[in-house]
């Protein structure tokens, strides 16, 4: 049976996954209407990805919060992974990409500041004060870092066939070559691979504090 904190919890999962779908929604609705959608790129973000992992992880995570006591290993698995991408998104962004000029149209801003910005705060303080969170053994990390290693494969191989890239720091012929981007790739994942590390860590010190047992 879930307590009323675990309520609170849920409701702010779902405001979560309600927040990113209106983002992504809004801002692919903006393209078609301009004639600016093309979703064989669109869909190749790592951001827009992440983002509808977020709706679905979040949406499913509220009903857990909903139902349940305490999340499940799997669940958790994931929203560490999310806490990791959200921290990443925003970092890369904020570092790499924001003053990096757009080509053509621009939907509107509140959309992309939500998913590169705003979102990524919520998630991290999310992680940070969500009840019923179970505390994981530290390897678990590794688990973060499946789907954005798939997703760097694919895109090379993409870009290698098409010659697109969805991010100026990945394309080999430019300034920083092959071997920029070599060091940005294993330079992300190794960021990713500690955010997920101090998710577990979080995770364990309160379960620490609370008397909780250790998962597997």
């Amino acid at each position: 049976m879930s307590t009323p904190s675990r309520k609170i919890t849920a409701l702010v999962r779902w405001g979560i996954s309600a927040w990113v779908f209106a983002a992504i929604a809004t801002q692919i609705w903006s393209e078609v209407a301009n004639d600016a959608f093309y979703p064989e790129k669109y869909f190749s973000y790592f951001t827009i990805q992440s983002s509808l992992i977020n709706i679905v992880a979040f949406a499913v995570g509220g009903w857990l919060a909903w139902t349940r006591v305490q999340d499940t290993r799997l669940f958790t698995i994931v929203r560490v992974s999310v806490f990791s991408y959200a921290i990443v998104t925003g970092v890369v962004y904020n570092l790499l990409l924001r003053n990096i000029p757009s080509e053509g149209y621009e939907p509107p801003a509140w959309c992309n500041e939500s998913t590169h910005v705003w979102v990524p705060i919520v998630i991290v303080l999310e992680w940070l004060f969500a009840s019923g969170r179970i505390a994981l053994r530290l390897r678990a990390m590794w688990w973060a870092l499946l789907y954005p290693l798939a997703w760097v494969a694919f895109t090379v191989i993409r870009g290698m066939i098409t010659g697109w890239w969805p991010y100026p720091f990945l394309e080999p012929d430019g300034p920083n070559g092959v071997g920029g981007v070599v060091a940005y790739i294993f330079g992300i994942a190794a960021f990713m691979a500690f955010n997920a590390f101090i998710a577990l860590l979080i995770a364990r010190v309160w379960a620490r504090l609370r008397s909780q047992p250790l998962h597997p």
